[in-house]
């Protein structure tokens, strides 16, 4: 996010995802992918899923 110049509520706004997802990440919970493929499409980004 730093190297996107986009702060956590900038980052809610373009994604579409609520704060209370935004706050689940912070405290290492478990989140839908669906949330984590729209945080990396906006950051440009990619995951791997272990399965």
């Amino acid at each position: 996010m730093i190297d996107k110049k986009i702060n956590k509520t900038q980052l809610c706004e373009k994604t579409k995802i609520t704060t209370n997802a935004m706050a689940k990440l912070e405290r290492n919970e478990d989140v839908r992918v669906e949330t984590l493929v729209k945080i990396c499409n906006v950051l440009n980004c990619n995951f791997i899923i272990w399965i």
